[in-house]
């Protein structure tokens, strides 16, 4: 029993999830609607993404990129380049796994050169890049992969409209690292990692694991109805080269997002609480997105309110910059301050003060573009 309450409070996302789905079920009894209201195709996708990332880090696939970190010798050089690596990756691998990737690599860079006093502020830019990086994408984020899939455009018109707040923060976070390293631009480090080669024997599941991503991009951008073969396939080929990989797989996530499926559902079928959060939501959905996401996160966030928007525009603009409040406003960050908090115990309120200093800063110069451009209709 203690084992299970311990789950519950350290998994405090699902624990949420798990109670609100149950209260909205009391409120509206379950149905058959309810199964057709699932969006059984974001969570397919979202099994495969975690599948074969998984298989991404535990073959160590991205080791080229860490390798290249580790030669360079400017701080501002390594620090644009570990914040723009985020900033790329997540546009591919989403953004939680780009930090995954990048922050332990920060830490042990710039810890092993002596030069701590810049990793919080260095984080947070990461956090930042993988926050805006990942909105260029239909895949670069949960709530994205979510939208894009009501959404009945091509991949090609939706990275259109993100297109210009991705080119905005691109331009922001390169001014701020060079104002972090104002006084020294030229600032050296010298650094080095220790390289772990890629093992012969695991050359066979890098491609198929390359192989297997290649072939959920396709399903996403094509929207193809086949995407439960795909699903069966995926599943299937990663049986069969290492089982044990699913065991690693990351379904926490996924049971969440089924709880405020069913959460969503069971509130928009019930006519009142539709009703008052329809006239609520209505022409505001760039700031219920940006407000409700400090309470339970961007993505549980944009499945609740998808029923009741009306502003397609303002409704993904607001997800994707609701992470740069607060640590709950995106789950990314909570992975960046999990990660950083294992390697400095005691220092998460340290991480808090810098990580909400600097993403205000970057907050309010981006909130208004994307205000505005929450008028411009996806369709």
């Amino acid at each position: 029993m203690k084992k299970v309450l311990g789950f519950f409070r350290r998994e405090m996302m699902l624990t949420l999830s798990l109670l609100a789905a149950a209260a909205a079920m009391i409120i509206t009894p379950p149905s058959e609607r309810l199964l057709s209201d699932i969006d059984w195709r974001t969570l397919g996708t979202l099994l495969m993404m975690l599948c074969v990332l998984e298989g991404f880090k535990k073959e160590n696939i991205f080791r080229p990129l860490i390798r290249l970190a580790s030669r360079m010798k400017r701080m501002t050089t390594l620090t644009l380049f570990l914040v723009f690596g985020v900033f790329f990756t997540s546009m591919f691998v989403t953004n939680d796994v780009s930090l995954i990737i990048f922050v332990p690599l920060t830490i042990l860079l710039f810890s092993g050169a002596g030069k701590e006093k810049y990793i919080l502020p260095v984080l947070t830019f990461q956090n930042i890049a993988a926050i805006r990086g990942s909105l260029l994408m239909p895949f670069g984020s949960p709530q994205n992969l979510f939208l894009y899939g009501q959404a009945n455009v091509t991949a090609w018109h939706f990275m259109l409209h993100m297109l210009p707040l991705c080119v905005l923060s691109a331009a922001l976070l390169i001014g701020f690292i060079f104002f972090l390293y104002r006084k020294d631009p030229r600032e050296a480090i010298c650094s080095g990692t220790e390289d772990t080669p890629w093992a012969p024997e695991g050359k066979t599941r890098r491609i198929v694991y390359l192989a297997l991503f290649a072939l959920i991009i396709a399903v996403i951008v094509t929207r193809t109805t086949l995407w439960p073969w795909a699903v069966a396939l995926v599943i299937g080929t990663i049986l069969l080269v290492d089982r044990k990989l699913l065991l690693q797989v990351d379904y926490v996530l996924i049971v969440t997002f089924l709880c405020f499926f069913i959460f969503s559902s069971s509130i928009a079928a019930h006519p009142g609480i539709s009703g008052v959060l329809t006239k609520a939501v209505a022409g505001h959905e760039y700031w219920w997105a940006i407000g409700l996401s400090q309470l339970i996160s961007n993505v549980p966030a944009t499945i609740v309110l998808y029923p009741f928007s009306g502003n397609f525009a303002g409704l993904i603009y607001g997800a994707d910059t609701a992470g740069l409040c607060s640590l709950i406003g995106s789950l990314a960050s909570v992975i960046n301050y999990r990660i950083y908090v294992r390697s400095y115990p005691g220092q998460g309120r340290k991480f808090i003060k810098v990580f909400t200093l600097i993403s205000w800063a970057f907050f309010l110069i981006v909130v208004i573009p994307g205000l505005l451009l929450s008028g411009w209709p996806f369709f």
